[in-house]
């Protein structure tokens, strides 16, 4: 596996030891079952914090994308988390959501209001 972190960007670290773990994961370069390096193997290789390198695996873990054996390690987990939606079905998306807005305008109806219907939805 491999990694690498930049140290002059805003991205904190741990989160771009989450992406790039997801994108290994997702292109298949890292298989479900495959364990993972140690928390303190990989902060010694990448010359961070323990802290750190816990601190993204836990979120890969709250995430679906690894688990944590006691006294084994982390491991790709066999489900992970479904691949983003496709750009022309966030198109789609996009396209409706703002013809429900022109609807709700045409109806007098605020942006407030119409979050408020959507929540409402949601809990339906």
């Amino acid at each position: 596996m491999k990694l690498w972190v930049d140290r002059t960007g805003n991205r904190p670290i741990y989160s771009q030891i989450c992406i790039q773990i997801k994108r290994q994961i997702r292109s298949g370069s890292l298989h479900p079952n495959e364990m993972l390096p140690s928390i303190r193997s990989l902060a010694k290789d990448l010359r961070i914090s323990v802290i750190t390198t816990k601190h993204a695996y836990e979120e890969l873990e709250r995430e679906g994308f690894l688990y944590t054996v006691a006294g084994k390690g982390c491991f790709v987990a066999k489900k992970t988390l479904p691949q983003p939606p496709p750009k022309e079905k966030l198109e789609q998306l996009y396209a409706l959501l703002l013809r429900t807005q022109a609807l709700a305008r045409e109806c007098g109806l605020s942006d407030s209001e119409l979050l408020e219907i959507y929540q409402t939805l949601k809990k339906e």
